[in-house]
């Protein structure tokens, strides 16, 4: 039975993944919030965090850890990289190809079956670079 059996359909679930879809900034809880309170007036955070958690869990979205420990979202679910800003949080895609042997290599070091081919990678990203302040520690 999927996770999804046990579920009951849900508009916002529905428009929270819609909104995702049609992004490419791998967006925070609190931004898909602030896109649809408008729309919603009785949406909570809360009740984005739970359906962002469902649509993870149902292989629909993937969470990517973020800059400053915040959770970003992607409807792209097909294995791709990331790179993390470490000054502002943004995440983007890496659009490289990451050879199959690289991560063969990273099974016989780590003992490890990978199911997920998936690198993230942190750094700072070319607005963050331009800025003359100094690194947060």
């Amino acid at each position: 039975m999927s996770p999804s059996a046990n579920r009951k359909h849900s508009i916002r679930r529905e428009r929270i993944l819609e909104l995702l879809s049609g992004t490419k900034r791998h967006p925070t809880a609190e931004w898909v919030y602030e896109q649809l309170k408008r729309e919603y007036p009785g949406l909570s955070l809360g009740t984005v965090y739970r359906n962002l958690r469902i649509l993870v869990e149902e292989g629909l979205a993937q969470s990517i850890r973020g800059g400053k420990a915040t959770d970003h979202f992607d409807a792209d679910i097909a294995p791709h990289h990331h790179v993390t800003c470490d000054r502002c949080g943004k995440v983007s895609d890496a659009p490289v190809k990451v050879t199959e042997e690289f991560f063969k290599k990273m099974e016989k070091a780590t003992g490890y079956r990978i199911s997920f081919p998936q690198i993230s990678v942190s750094g700072l990203c070319p607005d963050c670079q331009n800025q003359k302040s100094p690194l947060p520690e």
